[in-house]
């Protein structure tokens, strides 16, 4: 491995393809396969690293890198870091909420109008030939709605921003009030559900979000309420959500993260009712400028 330019660790084998390209020029790329051919001493000349927010920053490698001082993190999740043990260890963790903000917000936004408004159904319903014989099903005006957030960070108020644009009328729940938000705050998610047409989880994912979304909650949306999901898939009961949009005790829902990624429930992709997207919530041509330049940044600096 030539070593004529900086090592930087990559904290995945096939780590964002064109997030590597960008950075190969300037950089001699360490993947974890490659760290046993390395001496201790190349090891420990290692200051940088990127990873992935579903990734994180496994000990194993932490261990192997005892000269590491930061690392850039593709995403904005942090609930697969040990942040405490980074600290204690001095390495800088730079995630990147900030441009990840509107893409998110954007797709939550996009799959609110496709439950709404019925967009995946009725394009089967012409690609299947159904429109000759039937009229499509009616859908939901979005404006005058009701939205829920659950969540009012960085994504989440840029959610409620575009949906009361709309005409939506927003309310939010979180851990607790924020002073100047705007919007009406309801303490209790399930209360918050009860009181919606629909119900967005931007939250992060932590020990006390994992399956917030569970069977109390959906019965609260009713039968005639839908759910989307750009957090994590860990903030959903997914068996209970399955079970609601199975037996008519939820009108639809929307997820682009589970709890599985790659390979969801398969009993998700019998249902008529739920619109599936493979995690891809930042996949913009904009995103990915952003996205190459800010982690290029981060280990240049």
């Amino acid at each position: 491995m030539s070593q004529s330019k900086p090592m930087l660790a990559l904290f995945g084998q096939k780590l964002a393809p064109d997030v590597c390209a960008a950075l190969e020029p300037d950089f001699t790329l360490v993947r974890p396969d490659d760290l046993p051919g390395l001496d201790p001493a190349a090891r420990e000349g290692i200051e940088r690293a990127v990873t992935m927010a579903m990734i994180g920053a496994p000990a194993e490698l932490l261990e192997a890198l005892p000269g590491l001082k930061r690392i850039a993190s593709i995403g904005a999740g942090m609930d697969q870091f040990d942040e405490a043990d980074l600290a204690a260890r001095g390495i800088e963790l730079c995630p990147t909420p900030h441009i990840m903000t509107e893409d998110t917000a954007e797709m939550a936004v996009s799959l609110v109008f496709a439950l709404f408004r019925n967009t995946v159904a009725n394009d089967a319903h012409v690609r299947t030939g159904r429109w000759a014989g039937a009229r499509a099903s009616l859908g939901r005006r979005i404006s005058g709605s009701r939205a829920g957030i659950v969540g009012l960070g960085r994504i989440g108020s840029a959610v409620a921003r575009r949906l009361r644009a709309l005409g939506v009328d927003v309310a939010y729940t979180g851990r607790a009030a924020k002073p100047g938000a705007g919007y009406p705050f309801v303490a209790d998610v399930a209360e918050l559900a009860a009181a919606v047409d629909v119900l967005i989880l931007t939250c992060a994912a932590t020990p006390e979000t994992r399956k917030l979304a569970d069977a109390r909650v959906i019965a609260a949306l009713g039968p005639e309420g839908f759910l989307v999901n750009v957090s994590r898939g860990s903030v959903v009961d997914e068996p209970a959500l399955i079970a609601a949009l199975s037996s008519g005790g939820l009108r639809g829902a929307a997820l682009d993260v589970f709890e599985n990624e790659p390979g969801p429930d398969p009993r998700f992709r019998a249902l008529d009712n739920i619109i599936l997207s493979p995690h891809a919530a930042v996949f913009t041509a904009e995103n990915r400028v952003d996205l190459i330049a800010e982690i290029g940044r981060l280990v240049r600096e």
